[in-house]
């Protein structure tokens, strides 16, 4: 069961940056990638691609080589020596070995060669992704969290959460079978220009008890709160 959720919260809201000079290309692979469930952006070449990631987080880079301005290995080196290490796979047209082997050399994950079936893309988007995501999900009974796009789900679905009840049911998730003082809550959720008391701190326990039924959240009197899994 748990393989299965995991490839359903693959697809919620990943986002994919496609790099691809080929505009009648692009808009054929993000049509069929949109009708998979994803969300994609394109970029016609490397600049481009560079001003994007500067603004915006991607879960996933599919890369032509052959680019305007800058070609696609550089532009990965370039995102890889910036500390971006967002999963990447080169499209592309090149057999030449050195050329492929420059690509993972400079961060690639995959590649996959032009001309290439739509299943076989999906397959090994999943496939990267299930890779790359699985270590950042962690789920106690029917609670799991999703670290790549900071998400609960209870059952299967997805909890609709303020800023506090998500930062305060990750405290009790990240310290599950242990006490969380009073005192570390107020210190992670609350600036010491906020108003914050125990009462605040009961309204969003309680709140997360109503939307977790079936988990168990104990009140250490005096103490603290504890997530026991």
């Amino acid at each position: 069961m748990r393989g299965k959720l995991l490839i359903g919260l693959l697809k919620v809201s990943t986002k994919i940056l496609l790099l691809e000079d080929d505009l009648l290309f692009a808009e054929t692979l993000s049509d069929l990638l949109e009708e998979n469930g994803y969300v994609v952006r394109h970029a016609p070449n490397g600049q481009n691609i560079l001003d994007i990631t500067f603004e915006y987080k991607f879960d996933l880079y599919l890369l032509d080589i052959n680019v305007p301005i800058i070609d696609g290995i550089t532009v990965l080196k370039e995102l890889r020596e910036s500390q971006d290490f967002t999963p990447a796979i080169f499209l592309t047209s090149h057999t030449d070995k050195e050329i492929l082997k420059k690509s993972f050399l400079h961060g690639g994950d995959d590649y996959i060669s032009k001309p290439f079936d739509s299943d076989e893309l999906l397959l090994r988007i999943t496939a990267l992704l299930r890779r790359t995501t699985q270590k950042k999900i962690q789920c106690i009974k029917l609670l799991c969290h999703d670290a790549v796009h900071k998400s609960f789900f209870y059952n299967k679905q997805e909890l609709e959460l303020s800023k506090k009840e998500y930062e305060l049911l990750l405290l009790l998730m990240q310290h599950n079978n242990n006490t969380v003082p009073k005192e570390l809550i107020i210190e992670e959720l609350w600036s010491t220009a906020q108003s914050r008391s125990d009462g605040v701190i009961r309204v969003y326990i309680n709140r997360l008890k109503q939307l977790l039924p079936q988990i168990e959240i104990q009140n250490i009197r005096g103490v603290g709160y504890k997530l026991v899994s």
